[in-house]
């Protein structure tokens, strides 16, 4: 990072440096390149993770019930049943995403 000039203030990054080890997150940093070629802005993928905390809560809580009619020790059960409700939380939290209007 170069010294700033006499009056100039200094400027700081903001962020951690690119793969090749300069920011280029300054409040004033232009990309004029942006927008041209590459990759769309990334969004939140909210339809994915649901589905996929739908599935988990399918096979967590389809294999809790096997596994305690099985007869198997507690703590398989009761571990595969604490997966269910993180994934029953998960969908909650999800579904009010989705109802307040994020993308995804």
């Amino acid at each position: 990072m170069t010294r700033p000039a006499a009056g100039e203030p200094e400027r700081r990054p903001t962020g951690p440096p690119d793969g090749d080890g300069r920011h280029r997150d300054y409040a004033d940093y232009h990309d004029p390149l942006a927008g041209i070629g590459g990759a769309p802005p990334a969004y939140s993928a909210l339809t994915l993770r649901l589905v996929l905390a739908a599935f988990g809560l399918v096979v967590c809580g389809i294999g809790a019930l096997v596994l305690a009619i099985a007869g198997a020790p507690v703590a398989f059960v009761v571990f595969l049943a604490v997966l269910a409700l993180i994934a029953a939380v998960d969908i909650v939290v999800i579904v009010r995403r989705k109802r307040r209007g994020e993308p995804g």
